[in-house]
């Protein structure tokens, strides 16, 4: 989907609007990602000011008893900042707010608990944000929704990492993307993060069957279910971690092998761009540059290429 471009100059890189005080988008950002480093939320609110400026209404939000932190596991002891029950039900009536998943992390324990995969996932928004800032792209730090659960029939759900919202700005036109995004730690087996294909492929077939009416009640087909929230398939986008450039390798290949031989798959694998990129290279070269290994295989290229 593409639109023309406003008139007016595009700025260089996109970052968060003034409009909202600091406070407020740190609430927001917390609401969002559920848990957030001092360093991630400087770098996804304030990338160009001091730390200080991000510690210091931090610090006030805690005295408030809106936020608190749990301190990671050394050599780093750095502090990872969650809302707490107030700051949680504050942030339910942020317009921004609306419509997302209510899964805030309000405790110590849960933050424990959460932490190492919370904290990939909003490594991997930052690679995409600190990219699209240097193309002059827009993806702000509310383009990035960690688990989003669509359903897929049976009662059954899936439910990805993240859903990406992203805006490709070149020349004069304005290209809308998403994604959805699996954050692969490596703490499951190849074969099941595989199997994620065939969730996705479900999704992407599932019609719910209309209730019977009568006649004169009837209304139009309601079609693929995914048009609910779409209008176009998302991309689909594999970011892989926590293991060796061999294993991490192994475990693309088996990506691709089951887009090759499941036949639901193969069907979405032909008409849904699908990759997967290894985590330290979206951070060393940025996702745009040529680190995705399409599943249907090919030359590696930008997620936009895929």
């Amino acid at each position: 989907m593409t639109a023309t471009a406003a008139t007016q100059t595009i700025p260089s890189g996109h970052t968060p609007s003034p409009t909202e005080p600091l406070s407020h988008q740190l609430l927001a950002a917390l609401a969002q990602h559920r848990i957030a480093t001092t360093t991630q939320l400087h770098d996804l609110l304030r990338p160009h000011a001091t730390r200080q400026a991000i510690s210091r209404p931090l610090n006030t939000l805690r005295r408030q008893e809106l936020v608190a932190h749990t301190v990671l596991p050394r050599p780093h002891r750095t502090r990872a900042w969650h809302l707490t029950p107030e700051g949680a039900r504050l942030t339910r009536d942020f317009p921004e707010m609306r419509g997302r998943p209510p899964y805030p992390i309000t405790s110590a324990t849960a933050a424990s608990l959460k932490t190492p995969h919370t904290l990939t996932v909003l490594r991997t928004h930052l690679a995409f944000v600190a990219d699209a800032r240097h193309r002059g792209d827009e993806h702000s730090h509310l383009d990035w929704t960690p688990e989003v659960a669509h359903t897929i029939g049976e009662g059954e759900r899936v439910v990805a990492d993240a859903v990406m919202h992203y805006t490709l700005i070149e020349a004069d036109q304005r290209t809308k993307l998403r994604a959805v995004v699996e954050v692969d730690r490596a703490t499951m087996s190849s074969e099941r993060l595989a199997t994620k294909l065939i969730d996705y492929a479900r999704l992407w077939s599932y019609e719910p069957q209309p209730l019977r009416r009568p006649r004169q009640q009837q209304s139009a087909a309601p079609g693929a279910v995914w048009l609910r929230w779409y209008p176009v398939f998302p991309r689909v986008l594999f970011v892989l971690t926590g293991a060796s450039r061999y294993v991490l390798g192994n475990r693309i290949s088996d990506l691709q092998a089951m887009a090759a031989e499941h036949p639901l798959v193969g069907t979405l694998a032909r008409q849904v761009p699908m990759g997967a990129a290894v985590l330290d290279d979206l951070e060393e070269h940025g996702p745009s540059a040529d680190v995705w290994v399409p599943l249907t295989d090919g030359k590696r290229r930008s997620w936009t290429q895929l």
